[in-house]
């Protein structure tokens, strides 16, 4: 469990608890393991190094094992990764040769030779029946005996490992914020908060737990451990039901309940009771989620108990078989009656409800007055708003263009996309820029006001994690939304897929259009050369696991933009695979090396989401010949089976089209508020650090940064995002 944690922290914020053991001369077993991250692309700090090199050597072995393999797995360097074409990118050949040669190898097969000559005579050839075609021929070891050692650039990821305080205090503080976040968590970071709630969930607890789904799962170990709950609504108690099923706390999809214990059923019916006995205007809540209510209902038995009779009314509101009037339910009769102030003079009694319906109120308003009413109510509780919502109605505001008949992108919380026209009416500019200013000065109001505010530039255009389904679990993974420079001379795209149990083939394509979003040409397992690069040929079995590659010479590729997708061809879906992972590597032209280099690998996602078509991000040619790139983490439906990029490139185009033209809000616009009000800001390109503690916005935390110093990086945004 130890090991695991300590992975766990590496993972999270790129420090390495501080090993305990017996004192010795580790120095070398120190030099060893530094040398062995190096070659991955992540190093020891100095400090890290010095503390390792006074432990045993048998304590700095023991370290270097769970290290290296947190280390690995976070690049996706855990497994191995071959390639169809044995020398790829070298020697791959045109599609219509590779598919002849497979054809000529069938015929040469006398197990294959009627079937493949009986299809041939139809003008019909199913490919997969082709002995050579989509299972490797040859092995892993005889991969890496093709390829030169890679050479190293100055351009190569150097990732560096800090020395962090003991495996308690970094999982206490690991605990406390992902606990305390102010934002949804993604499915990983849900998981580990599930397993340092194990350890934290009786000690120091956050100020607040305002993310519900998070309160769920800290209650599912409350429970266990027989302490009280943390409850304040009914809905609470229904996502902890939900958490004891191992079921979707974010009642996204509907959960099949346990039989459960009567102690449990006793502790969620009495939280029940207390809720609703303490407010029963909270019944309000329980038609939004009438069905799961139901089901919950047949396993508690709440007519064994009639101690708790508030418990039972809420099973009773489920069943219809008692009325409770929601608020939202109350402000759409008001707006069905065009009662504009009636509707805002109910909803400020819910502020984020009223923050969220702002859009709509200023559409339906018919008049001045109206429209002045609903800014002035959401002037006058701004302050009541959680920070994420207003960073949400901020966004929308600068985003909501005058003209009609836009395009809208609707993404939902599991990252599935859809596009559709905008026929909503504009919101007027006097209005829209009232409030902005209202939203602004309340944000600057709440954020921290620094004595120094070092920036790193890089950051800049990282979008804020406005909820954590916004990116996935990996490395140099960076927010929906967010921009970065791509700096390299080759760009080669990885994914890697192994099946649980069926058959299953993932093709990992890329598609380039022009400016204009019209489709230029694709590379793909139908494509394999061309626009400037190579495919690494069509794997369609990965029982052992399997991996493809995309290589790119960015001065070649034509068009505009490059969108990297991964197609699930048919088998198991990227929610059912065991693993499943994508990502891109940067390289200089002559630095060779295998198809996968952990040292030059950039970013790496999981792939975990609805749908058969994964977007993790696309790239953007600007103006002065530089690519970007704009990171999507979108999934679309797909067909059950048989996609490609050939059939989804219009749908593709069209929602990249929405992505690219909306503005995110950015570290830019908090560094921006925050400098306002610090005494010091510093542009840091690197080069030395100032002596005294600073607030330091970047996407690694340099080496030498005072140890006082609050850092935050793509890692812990999260806790840039105001209360």
């Amino acid at each position: 469990m130890g090991h695991g944690l300590a992975s766990l922290i590496i993972r999270h914020t790129h420090r390495l608890p501080a090993p305990t053991g017996p004192a010795g001369d580790g120095a070398v077993a120190a030099r060893q393991l530094d040398a062995a991250l190096m070659s991955v692309g992540f190093k020891l700090s100095a400090e890290l190094l010095a503390h390792l090199s006074e432990l045993s050597e048998g304590t700095v072995v023991d370290t270097a094992a769970h290290t290296l393999h947190a280390v690995r797995t976070r690049l996706g360097d855990h497994v191995e990764h071959n390639a169809y074409f044995r020398d790829f990118p070298a020697h791959v050949p045109a599609t219509l040769d590779f598919w002849m040669q497979c054809i000529a190898e069938a015929l040469a097969d006398d197990t294959a030779r009627a079937g493949t000559l009986a299809q041939l005579r139809t003008g019909v050839l199913d490919l997969l029946t082709l002995p050579s075609y989509g299972n490797y021929q040859h092995t892993y070891a005889e991969m890496l005996a093709a390829h030169d050692e890679l050479i190293a650039a100055a351009g190569d990821r150097m990732t560096v490992l800090h020395l962090g305080g003991s495996l308690a205090d970094e999982t206490t503080a690991a605990y406390l914020a992902l606990a305390g976040s102010s934002t949804p968590l993604g499915d990983d970071d849900r998981n580990d908060l599930r397993l340092l709630a194990e350890h934290g969930a009786s000690g120091p607890q956050p100020e607040a737990i305002p993310v519900r789904e998070n309160r769920a799962l800290i209650n599912q170990v409350r429970l266990e451990k027989g302490a009280d709950l943390l409850l304040d609504t009914v809905t609470d108690v229904l996502r902890l039901a939900c958490a004891l099923s191992d079921g979707d706390v974010t009642l996204l999809e509907p959960t099949r309940f346990r039989a459960l214990s009567r102690p449990v059923r006793r502790a969620l019916l009495a939280g029940l009771d207390r809720v609703i006995a303490a407010s029963p205007a909270k019944l309000a809540d329980v038609p939004a989620h009438r069905e799961p209510w139901k089901r919950l209902g047949e396993r508690l038995h709440p007519h064994e108990y009639p101690r708790w009779p508030h418990a039972a009314e809420v099973f009773a509101v489920a069943r219809g078989e008692q009325r409770a009037r929601s608020l939202a339910g109350r402000a759409e009769e008001c707006l069905a009656m065009h009662n504009i102030v009636g509707a805002v003079e109910l909803l400020t009694s819910a502020p984020g409800k009223l923050f969220r319906a702002l859009d709509r109120l200023l559409r339906d308003a018919l008049t001045q007055a109206e429209r002045d009413a609903v800014v002035a109510a959401a002037e006058r509780v701004a302050p009541q708003v959680s920070g994420r919502v207003l960073l949400a109605v901020r966004e929308h505001l600068h985003n909501r263009a005058e003209e009609t008949g836009e395009r809208r992108v609707f993404v939902n919380r599991r990252g599935r996309a859809w596009v559709t026209a905008d026929a909503r009416p504009p919101v007027l500019p006097a209005e829209r820029e009232r409030l902005t200013a209202a939203v602004d000065a309340e944000l600057r109001r709440r954020l921290p006001t620094p004595r120094h505010l070092l920036i790193d530039p890089a950051v800049l255009d990282v979008a804020l994690p406005l909820s954590g389904k916004a990116t996935t679990s990996g490395l140099g993974v960076l927010p929906r939304g967010s921009i970065s420079p791509v700096e390299g001379e080759l760009l080669r795209f990885f994914v890697y897929w192994k099946q649980t149990s069926r058959t299953t083939d993932f093709d990992l394509s890329a598609l380039m259009l022009n400016a204009d979003y019209s489709t230029h040409s694709w590379l793909s397992y139908t494509a394999l050369t061309g626009v400037g690069g190579e495919h690494s040929g069509d794997i369609t079995d990965a029982p052992d696991g399997a991996s493809e590659f995309i290589n790119l010479r960015l001065d070649a590729v034509p068009g505009t933009f490059i969108v990297p997708q991964v197609n699930v061809f048919s088998g198991e879906g990227f929610d059912e695979v065991e693993e499943s992972f994508f990502g891109f590597m940067l390289r200089d032209a002559e630095q060779r090396g295998r198809p996968f280099e952990p040292r030059t690998v950039r970013m790496k996602s999981e792939l975990r989401g609805p749908g058969r078509v994964a977007l993790p991000l696309a790239f953007q040619r600007g103006t002065d010949g530089r690519w970007r790139a704009k990171w999507l983490h979108l999934y679309l439906t797909g067909t059950p089976t048989s996609n490609q990029v050939e059939g989804n490139r219009v749908s593709v185009a069209t929602l990249l089209r929405g992505i690219v033209a909306r503005e995110y809000l950015t570290v830019r616009y908090l560094a921006d508020l925050m400098a306002d009000s610090a005494t010091t800001v510093t542009r840091w390109e690197g080069g030395s650090l100032p002596d005294e503690p600073v607030t330091y916005l970047g996407l690694e935390r340099p080496e030498g940064l005072h140890p006082d110093s609050q850092v935050i990086t793509p890692g812990n945004l999260r806790d840039l995002i105001p209360a």
